[in-house]
């Protein structure tokens, strides 16, 4: 069963915009360079051309990637529901033992961003999360051991 990809229509869009560019700007300009570098004669001493090798292959690896996204893609649709945390919510909670609040808005893998406080729902931390309503208690297992956090706030 192929894996989901959790992600706003404007990631996606985005996404399929990236995929257009890679499969026909990119790859095109990286063709170019490899038949460029094979004009210089030996390829097993020419770096140029070993650059332009190991770009196509990391291209065509990212390709591969945007178009496995691409096509397992689940859309979250915007929602008013702040009943309970769901794939799009932001989330304001406590953390008893750090004595401080913080806010995760809660996205797909596709869109997370650790350093914005946007975390995936497959994280420690956001699959914790959902589900659960304000006031709720959820323990959080995390690499260096548990700990727990309530929510306060579901936007």
């Amino acid at each position: 069963m192929a894996e989901k990809f959790y992600m706003t229509s404007e990631a996606k869009k985005k996404a399929e915009e990236r995929l257009k560019y890679l499969t026909t700007v990119k790859r095109a300009e990286i063709i170019e360079r490899i038949q460029e570098a094979r004009s210089h004669g030996d390829l097993s001493e020419n770096a140029e051309y070993d650059a332009a090798r190991n770009e196509q292959a990391a291209n065509e690896g990212e390709i591969a990637e945007l178009d496995y996204q691409i096509k397992n893609a689940v859309i979250i649709e915007e929602s008013d529901d702040n009943s309970v945390v769901h794939i799009g919510s932001c989330v304001t909670v406590y953390d008893d033992e750090l004595e401080e609040e913080a806010a995760y808005t809660i996205m797909g893998t596709t869109e997370a961003d650790p350093m914005k406080n946007i975390i995936s729902n497959e994280s420690p931390v956001g699959a914790a999360l959902l589900r659960h309503k304000k006031g709720d208690r959820v323990t959080v297992k995390a690499p260096d051991g548990e700990y727990t956090l309530k929510i306060l706030k579901i936007e």
